[in-house]
């Protein structure tokens, strides 16, 4: 069987990144998340600056009209910004699947579930929370109000959402997406018991 994969998608303030660091290093794995930055650009010759211009960012409805209905618009600098972001994604791509050929990994979120759909061993895990527990979450993290946590998150999870549906062509979130979703609402450990209980268990 080829290298165990585990993709993590994730709404904003669930503790999807903290989940997936603690499963790697129990199953004794890799982890990326802001490493795969740092790889793809090493690989690529491209700043990390440019990754992270464009890490999870969606693309506005005019660049969603020139790329899905071909406007004539080629000098134009929303455009080339399309093709910018898109070179972006195919180079960090191109890394999520040497990432899968060479050793087992927790990667997360960047449409991986996505890219390494014909992976056959892949375990699609999407994390989301209650808004409470969120909340807090961030609020804590960032030092902010209530109110500019809520708007934080909002923001973010679109944000997310927007990049995912665009390069995957999928519903973010949606639970016909990933193998399996969890609730990580004040639980950050148990889920991570909870996952790797799964993955050792269900999925050997």
């Amino acid at each position: 069987m080829s290298n165990l994969i585990i993709s993590i998608g994730r709404q904003f303030g669930s503790g999807g990144a903290e989940i997936g660091k603690k499963l790697a290093d129990k199953l004794g794995i890799e982890f990326y998340d802001k490493e795969l930055i740092k790889r793809a650009s090493k690989e690529s010759g491209i700043s990390e600056k440019m990754f992270e211009k464009s890490d999870e960012k969606p693309i506005n409805s005019f660049m969603y009209s020139i790329v899905t209905h071909g406007f004539p618009a080629y000098s134009t600098p929303a455009y080339n910004n399309v093709f910018t972001n898109d070179k972006i994604f195919a180079l960090q791509a191109d890394t999520i699947r040497k990432i899968a050929e060479e050793h087992s990994a927790v990667i997360i979120g960047r449409c991986a579930d996505d890219i390494l759909r014909d992976h056959d061993n892949l375990v699609r895990v999407f994390i989301y929370g209650n808004i409470e527990s969120r909340t807090k979450r961030i609020s804590e993290k960032y030092n902010l109000s209530e109110k500019e946590a809520q708007e934080m998150i909002r923001r973010i999870d679109k944000s997310r959402s927007s990049y995912y549906e665009f390069f995957a062509n999928k519903k973010w979130g949606d639970t016909n997406s990933y193998d399996i979703c969890v609730d990580s609402s004040d639980k950050i450990d148990e889920t991570v018991e909870f996952l790797k209980c799964y993955i050792e268990n269900v999925r050997k």
